[in-house]
């Protein structure tokens, strides 16, 4: 009874009433553009999570405010279950490959951008040092969740997506830590030292893999013992938010927490303790959720533009422009040049794929969160945030419309129709070989006449075939496909093995999961299909 008396006046509250009705208004704005996107085939051109941003800009124009973005909304609500997606979709194989240019691009690509962007807007604009630290600390953290998804709609090589999505999470983590290192410089607080600083970045950083890790390997382990997807969903999802706070708490980064917990989950957990069919329900929620945060995080930065303080600004908002792009082809060119001199002919970047690096760095709601967490003492929190939103604007807009046909022009969209094909073929074999097998046990069964069952075995027959040559000329037209069956097939036998293992732990008769072995056996031409 005590219970719910305390609880009633929260529930009487009527702010929770008023919140729920933004929410609510922010849900059906982005559900009728993303319903409107694919009805009308003009706009199927331009990724979604921009034509969001513009919707969210006509109602800025029309002085529509859905609802007030502040920074603790994106770190703490939107920004942890972001990141884990994006973390748990990543192949740790892959990255590893590509660690190099993902490592060099991440650090010294955000050093190069904030060193940039601090000496050009105090030396050009005439800015002052809190307001050119913080600028550029928040324009370090790129977002290109709009050209990754549009890359693997094209079917755009795996490295270059492997090598932006890579950059882009261990990007935004360093630029947070490198904004928190700064803030204190910029209100005067703290002298910058260098040592002092390098400390407490590896503080920073080393905290948040030590908690990321601590919680991936604990949950990987934890659902071994038992099979309940509802369950094991919703851990993913605590440890998302869990791993973030924990982190934050003890001091650490919680980005870099956050997709160290989602790489490992992902990579191993998956593997080692969810069933196929946990897994698919698993990686089906976050893909909806990620569809879900993105929706309403895009409306509502382009609903929170603010246009007389963009032109007022406008002049420090172009040279930083030109300042983040000059920065940005110095970075990826030069740390490209020299990640190819380490890592040699085979993982080489060629200079095309680092064009397309360059031009899709775009900003998002990272640095737009970073910029409204200036606190209000500072007096140039208006300017930071003004510039932070005119350069996002930019990118989004320019940059994000453009990328296609740059990817068109410079020869780079992938066989991706070629592959979703050979998937379709594939799924639909496998069908037809059941309905047959099913036929043929019902006529050893006598289940039905013989004649009742003659002429669809005859169809079924018949249409398999047809499906068995398709998938024949696929294979013997396109190397890429073959390369990419021979992927598929040792992708499906090292699944079988895991889950294997984790059938006998589930049943006690192992204790721990065995180290996999057809990864180690499998010949060398169906591993380079992976």
């Amino acid at each position: 009874m005590d219970f719910f008396m305390a609880v009633e006046p929260i529930l009487e509250d009527p702010s929770i009433e008023e919140h729920l009705r933004q929410f609510c208004l922010v849900l059906s704005v982005s559900l009728g553009v993303a319903t409107l996107s694919r009805m009308f085939s003009v706009l199927r051109n331009i990724p979604y999570t921009l034509l969001l941003l513009l919707v969210g800009l006509g109602l800025a124009v029309l002085d529509v405010r859905l609802i007030n973005l502040s920074p603790q909304l994106i770190l703490f609500i939107f920004l942890p279950p972001l990141l884990f997606e994006a973390a748990w979709n990543l192949n740790w194989k892959s990255l590893k490959q590509y660690s190099v240019p993902v490592v060099l691009y991440a650090i010294v690509g955000v050093v190069i951008c904030v060193g940039s962007l601090v000496w050009g807007l105090q030396a050009l604009a005439g800015a002052s040092l809190a307001t050119a630290l913080l600028v550029g600390a928040s324009l370090a953290a790129t977002d290109p969740v709009s050209v990754v998804a549009l890359f693997r709609e094209l079917g755009v090589d795996k490295k270059l997506t492997t090598v932006m999505e890579g950059e882009s999470l261990f990007n935004d983590g360093v630029a947070v830590v490198a904004f928190n290192l700064l803030l204190g410089i910029a209100l005067g607080l703290e002298q910058f030292d260098v040592s002092v600083t390098v400390a407490r970045f590896l503080v920073f950083v080393g905290i948040g893999l030590g908690v990321g890790g601590l919680i991936g390997f604990g949950l990987s382990f934890l659902t071994q013992r038992f099979d309940i997807p509802l369950v094991e969903q919703s851990l993913t999802l605590v440890s998302a938010y869990g791993t973030y706070l924990v982190a934050e708490e003890l001091g650490g980064s919680g980005v870099i927490a956050v997709v160290a917990t989602g790489l490992i989950l992902g990579n191993f957990g998956s593997r080692i303790g969810m069933s196929p069919r946990t897994r698919v329900v698993v990686s089906e929620f976050w893909e909806f959720m990620s569809f879900f945060i993105n929706s309403i995080v895009f409306l509502l930065i382009g609903d929170q533009v603010e246009f007389q303080g963009l032109l007022d600004e406008l002049d420090k908002i172009a040279i930083a422009i030109a300042l983040m792009l000059v920065a940005r082809a110095v970075s990826v060119f030069a740390l490209g040049a020299l990640s190819n001199a380490v890592t040699g002919p085979d993982m080489d970047l060629p200079l095309k794929g680092q064009v397309v690096l360059w031009w899709g760095g775009l900003r998002g709601s990272v640095s737009v969160a970073l910029a409204l967490s200036v606190p209000a003492v500072l007096g140039a929190r208006q300017e930071v945030i003004s510039i932070v939103f005119g350069v996002m604007l930019f990118t989004l807009l320019v940059q994000g419309l453009t990328i296609k046909p740059l990817l068109e022009y410079l020869g780079l969209l992938g066989d991706q129709p070629l592959k979703l094909e050979y998937n379709q073929l594939t799924a639909r074999q496998v069908a037809l070989t059941r309905v047959l097998a099913r036929l043929q046990a019902m006529a050893v069964n006598q289940e039905f006449a013989p004649a009742a069952i003659g002429e669809p075995m005859a169809l079924v027959e018949g249409q398999l075939a047809e499906v068995k040559d398709k998938l024949t000329q696929l294979e013997q037209q396109h190397d890429s496909i073959r390369t990419y069956a021979s992927g598929q097939l040792r992708e499906e036998l090292l699944a079988i093995e895991a889950d294997t293992y984790a059938e006998f732990i589930r049943a006690g008769q192992l204790k721990n999961t065995l180290t996999p072995l057809l990864a180690e056996v499998l010949p060398g031409s169906v591993a380079e299909g992976n």
